[in-house]
């Protein structure tokens, strides 16, 4: 099974003409379901990031926080790091 997932503005002229569509399309076709859901209650749980990834950029966040990171001159690069 695969799901889709559409926003759609069903104020807009394009939106309305989608949905009208689609239900008129796919009425009483065995084996796809229109499930409406409100955008506002759906909870993004899963992030695309890996946990190691967030760690690191966390950590990076709390050093600039106390002032341990080095800024680097991108005319002189070596000289900022020496």
């Amino acid at each position: 099974m695969t799901t889709i997932t559409i926003k759609i503005n069903e104020r807009t002229k394009a939106g309305k003409a989608f949905i009208a569509m689609s239900e008129s399309f796919f009425k009483d076709v065995e084996g796809i379901e229109i499930i409406e859901t409100d955008s506002k209650k759906i909870k993004k749980t899963e992030s695309i990031y890996s946990p190691e990834f967030i760690a690191k950029i966390k950590k990076a966040e709390a050093n600039i926080k106390k002032g341990k990171t080095t800024r680097l001159n991108p005319d002189d690069i070596w000289g900022s790091i020496l």
